[in-house]
């Protein structure tokens, strides 16, 4: 029997949360995001602005050369993330099923329900509008593949000034038929470069790259000319996954402003570190190996990394580590336009402490101490007062991060 897969968007979602605590911003154009003055992009924007051609990813301010009139809100990323949670809680009663791929994206497999795949779309989609005030939009069909191009081809067929509250099925059998009038670069894994050398060989739909011999796609694109073949034809056997295993952890900033201050570039790491080290300890996980990004005032970007003694959930360990790299490469005085700490190299925690290992378990102690404050109060209630010192041979720096 076919599978019956169900993918669903939620419509412009950061925006949908805002307009539940406002209801007056709805028809009116706003964008989530940063602040023009601060080099923010746009994190999601109303129907009524992408009328005037804005759309997420673009730099806030040629947003607002765009739409003069946006208002611009600033994002609220733990409340986001706490609605995307009963999002997901209700997916979850329907079936075990589901596979979470963004905030706000996730597929089901339903294939053991008795139910339609176009009923139960429906079903999820006047539950989450009642339950929660959420617009989405859902592809149905046969696989991932084809359900994720078939909730886009509504939500693009479905635009206006309102959210597209889209449903499309694709039937069983159809997947080629449905694809083959798309664009080709409607498929996983063809991006700019592929799409360049398609179009050199005439391919411009997805069609016109199903008519190709799956041999002959192999001689062109290597091992990938296979998927190309398959996924042009509507065939992807890809399972819906219920868990992915978390490979590193990072948390960046780019700055309002080029920084070349030591002591806001340290503050900065410090406070990274400690973002990343929470993220950790919040997922039992430990890392063996602390990277850094660090942009320049030209957009150049470069990454350092080190591998620790052994793995770490720490931030002292981690800001260490960090601050070292970045003394290797900061030239004094050089502006930094991006700033970011990560870790990889992940296992789960396992602390065995000594008996005479009282700091670490002091340490262990006053995070977790920390970490159930915040759980409980939020990120901005309690900042730990450290001390950064300089790794570039000047004076110690104070600073709350």
């Amino acid at each position: 029997m076919p599978r019956k897969i169900i993918h669903l968007d939620l419509d412009a979602f950061f925006c949908a949360v805002e307009e539940l605590r406002n209801p007056a911003l709805a028809e009116r154009p706003f964008a989530v995001g940063g602040k023009p003055e601060e080099r923010g992009v746009v994190a999601s924007c109303s129907y009524a602005a992408r009328r005037f051609g804005v759309r997420s990813a673009m730099p806030m301010a040629r947003a607002l050369r765009l739409c003069p009139q946006m208002m611009v809100i600033s994002s609220r990323h733990t409340e986001y993330g706490r609605v995307s949670n009963q999002v997901m809680e209700r997916l979850a009663r329907l079936t075990p099923l589901v596979e979470q791929i963004s905030i706000d994206e996730a597929f089901m497999d339903i294939s053991d329900m008795p139910q339609d795949g176009a009923a139960v779309a429906h079903q999820i989609q006047a539950e989450i509008r009642s339950g929660l005030g959420l617009p989405c939009s859902l592809g149905v069909a046969t696989n991932k593949l084809v359900s994720k191009i078939a909730t886009d081809v509504g939500k693009a067929a479905n635009r206006s000034e309102a959210p597209p509250n889209a449903i499309t099925v694709v039937p069983p059998g159809t997947e080629a038929d449905f694809l083959a009038p798309l664009p080709v670069d409607r498929l996983w894994g063809v991006g700019p470069v592929t799409a360049a050398r398609l179009e050199e060989l005439g391919v411009t739909t997805i069609g016109d790259l199903a008519r190709y011999a799956e041999a002959e796609l192999k001689s062109i694109f290597g091992k990938n000319g296979a998927e190309l073949s398959q996924h042009a034809r509507g065939i992807d056997d890809r399972p819906v996954v219920t868990s992915h295993e978390i490979k590193s952890i990072s948390q960046e900033t780019t700055f309002s402003r080029d920084v070349h201050s030591e002591e806001i570039l340290l503050r900065t790491l410090a406070g990274l570190s400690e973002s990343v080290a929470r993220r950790l300890r919040q997922d039992k996980l430990a890392g063996s190996t602390v990277k850094i990004k660090l942009r320049w005032q030209d957009f150049t970007t470069l990454t350092r990394q080190v591998t620790l003694a052994q793995p770490t959930d720490q931030d002292s360990q981690i800001f260490g580590a960090a601050a070292q790299l970045f003394s290797k490469v900061w030239e004094k005085g050089r502006p930094v336009r991006l700033l970011g700490v990560g870790v990889i190299g992940l296992c789960p925690t396992s602390r065995q402490l000594s008996l005479w290992d009282q700091e670490s378990d002091r340490e262990h102690r006053l995070h977790a101490a920390i970490d159930a404050i915040h759980d409980k109060f939020g990120e901005n209630v309690l900042h730990r007062g450290r001390q950064v010192k300089s790794h570039m041979g000047g004076k110690p720096t104070n600073g709350e991060i």
